[in-house]
């Protein structure tokens, strides 16, 4: 049977809020044995738990705050969130989603930049993974993260769909992988002539569902259970079958989230 491994999707938000045990069925139909799911701020903590405990094993939480959610306020929100790092037997497994996001306003970027040192030194002192949000903003990502290069920082640069120098910048990280999604899969994606030059052994498969919904279902509410149109299209540009793709990108998941409470 094949397995496949969702590292990012926000399957606590409302667009799931009317199917999501429909949605749960699919994902497993289609071979999902596991979701890893990114917290945005202290507002979705109680919606991200909430899954997390109904769908126990399989849906498996992060704690952080989204670079697009921080503002003027962001010291309070770290704080809050903080806490519930510090709670005897908290059950967040990875730190994220966090990162560095410059695409459509810069006004916080100091204040981004701050919040996600400061995230990252979380990652260390609980040795937790790291899921990494990047939007027009590689060189101040490298900027903070070359300070880390040689700790036991590891972790999935989410959502990528860069230059392949942007790729070698980022995997210069070894311990860090690629979160491939939809994107690929794409008509105008330059991804697939860009990954010709990435070892699999360097990615992992993500949907970022309700987001980024792949071909044939781009610009609909994407799911978990998508994740076999991207997985196709991996498959397709290494030449390689499905489930030999399915079975290398779970196991660089394992190897990146092994060390979380999963």
């Amino acid at each position: 049977m094949i397995e496949i491994i969702d590292t990012h999707s926000h399957l606590f938000t409302e667009e799931f809020s009317a199917d999501l045990p429909e949605v749960i069925a699919r994902a497993k139909e289609a071979g999902v044995t596991r979701v890893y799911m990114p917290n945005i701020d202290v507002s979705s903590v109680k919606d991200l738990l909430r899954v997390a405990h109904t769908y126990e094993g399989y849906c498996l939480p992060m704690i952080g705050l989204h670079p697009t959610s921080v503002s003027g306020g962001y010291r309070a929100e770290l704080s809050d969130l903080k806490r519930l790092l510090e709670a005897p037997n908290h059950p967040f497994v990875a730190i994220g989603e966090v990162g560095i996001d410059l695409y459509w306003d810069t006004r916080f970027r100091d204040e981004q930049i701050d919040a996600f040192r400061q995230q990252v030194e979380w990652a260390l002192e609980y040795r937790l993974p790291l899921v990494i949000h990047c939007r027009s903003a590689v060189n101040e990502l490298v900027s903070v993260l070359k300070d880390y290069q040689n700790t036991p920082l590891k972790g999935i640069f989410h959502s990528f769909g860069g230059t392949i120098e942007e790729a070698n910048r980022l995997l210069a990280f070894k311990n860090f992988m690629l979160g491939i999604n939809g994107v690929l899969t794409f008509r105008r994606s330059t991804l697939p002539k860009v990954l010709t030059n990435i070892p699999l052994e360097r990615l992992v498969l993500e949907t970022d569902a309700p987001y980024l919904a792949p071909m044939p279902h781009r610009g609909k509410r994407n799911e978990t259970s998508y994740i076999k149109f991207t997985l196709a299209h991996l498959a397709s540009v290494y030449g390689k079958d499905m489930m030999e793709v399915a079975q290398v990108t779970s196991r660089n998941a394992r190897k990146v989230f092994e060390s979380g409470k999963n």
